[in-house]
């Protein structure tokens, strides 16, 4: 079984029906930004598009998304902020969204240690699961995937420390555009694949106990 992965929508879909196998997995991750500042209507129109492909969504909120949207999210059973599922017996995906500050003064920041503990609480509903999956919008710090074009690494410390401790399997991250990448924290793999308008995504496999991920593009 397989999952698709991606995130930093800004209501740009165009995409959508590009990414191989997206209506044939078992569910479709989305990490955060749906919107622009949007609240229900923008994000009832992002998570439209995405339904009439594969209508099985887990979703959060980024810095770009208002409450309006994680309401929204909730009110649908999609959202997965703060909360943990399982995706499989075994497998379990846990979620948290929003950013730390920015410069641009975003809808959905929060302070670093609001995000930190955030994790902490959310993985306490997780640590049973053998496998996890971490969806997190804001990326770690000092990374591969938290890297701004001028090299600056602008991702959080307590995302990085919480990897460290928990040593999820997998994290899925955006928030910043131009850093694409995969990059390995301890034994973890930790993934962002950049605007979905550039036509990053994430596939997931889940095979005979056995999580791999890949960062693709359309």
């Amino acid at each position: 079984m397989y999952w698709i992965a991606f995130g930093d929508i800004h209501e740009s879909t165009g995409v959508l029906g590009s990414i191989p196998g997206l209506g044939r997995a078992q569910g479709v991750i989305i990490t955060g930004d749906l919107t622009n500042r949007g609240g229900r209507e923008s994000a009832d129109r992002v998570i439209g598009a995405v339904a009439a492909i594969n209508p099985r969504i887990l979703a959060l909120p980024g810095n770009m998304d208002t409450d309006a949207v994680q309401a929204r999210l909730a009110e649908r059973g999609m959202d997965i902020h703060l909360r943990a599922r399982e995706l499989a017996p075994g497998l379990g995906l846990m979620g948290v969204g929003y950013s730390t500050p920015t410069p641009f003064g975003t809808p959905g920041e929060v302070a670093e240690e609001t995000l930190t503990g955030w994790l902490d609480a959310t993985h306490a509903l997780a640590a049973h699961f053998d496998t996890l999956i971490v969806a997190v919008h804001e990326p770690p710090h000092a990374s591969g995937v938290d890297r701004l074009g001028n090299g600056q690494h602008v991702g959080s410390p307590g995302v990085r420390a919480f990897i460290e401790g928990a040593r999820p399997a997998l994290v899925l991250t955006g928030h910043i555009h131009e850093s694409r990448a995969v990059d390995r924290i301890g034994e973890t793999t930790v993934i962002n694949p950049g605007m979905l308008a550039g036509g990053g995504f994430v596939r997931i496999e889940y095979r005979d106990n056995t999580l791999s991920a890949e960062l693709m593009s359309v």
